[in-house]
């Protein structure tokens, strides 16, 4: 039986130089800026901030993404009047983001359990696999388990017996 060949090379660190080929530093350009813009949008979801990025790709092609736009950013940034507190409901905001804060140290609470119980498992699998005996496959047993096994389906069929002998009889009706 062969064994299948890895077909990628997984996840790679690169290096941090300039990439040659033009084909793939152009690629590579827009991948991260896809995700230089989603984390800005993240930032601005999370924690309502006013975010302008702009950049220029390889082919001196402008890309911007601005929350609330770019221009608004930009007006502000450079007029500098207006540093104070954004109006808005900021309550609600800072009440969603402690809200957040909670339910992400809820989930790693979770997380530090779901580890324990987990290494509490591998840690009792081997005294658990010993004393459910019975779960093994007939020929993996010795002699000794083999005749508890025997004496335990003679004591369960006695109890069979003695209950069906006990139980009222049922009546179906058609």
């Amino acid at each position: 039986m062969m064994s299948k060949k890895k077909e990628t090379m997984g996840r790679q660190r690169i290096p941090m130089v300039r990439i040659k080929k033009e084909t793939h530093r152009q690629v590579t350009f827009s991948k991260r800026r896809a995700g230089l813009f989603k984390k800005a949008s993240e930032l601005c979801t999370l924690c309502g901030a006013e975010v302008g990025i702009i950049v220029y790709s390889p082919a001196k092609k402008p890309f911007s993404f601005g929350h609330p736009s770019v221009e608004s950013v930009l007006d502000r940034y450079f007029s500098r009047n207006n540093l104070s507190i954004p109006q808005g409901n900021t309550a609600a905001s800072s009440e969603l983001n402690m809200e957040l804060t909670q339910i992400v140290s809820q989930v790693e609470e979770e997380k530090k359990k779901c580890q324990a119980m987990a290494e509490m498992r591998k840690a009792n699998a081997v005294r658990w696999s010993m004393t459910n005996w019975w779960e093994r496959p007939v020929e993996e047993m010795n002699i000794v388990q083999l005749q508890e096994m025997k004496s335990a389906l003679e004591e369960l069929m006695k109890i069979v017996v003695s209950e069906t002998n006990t139980a009222k009889p049922l009546c179906l009706r058609m």
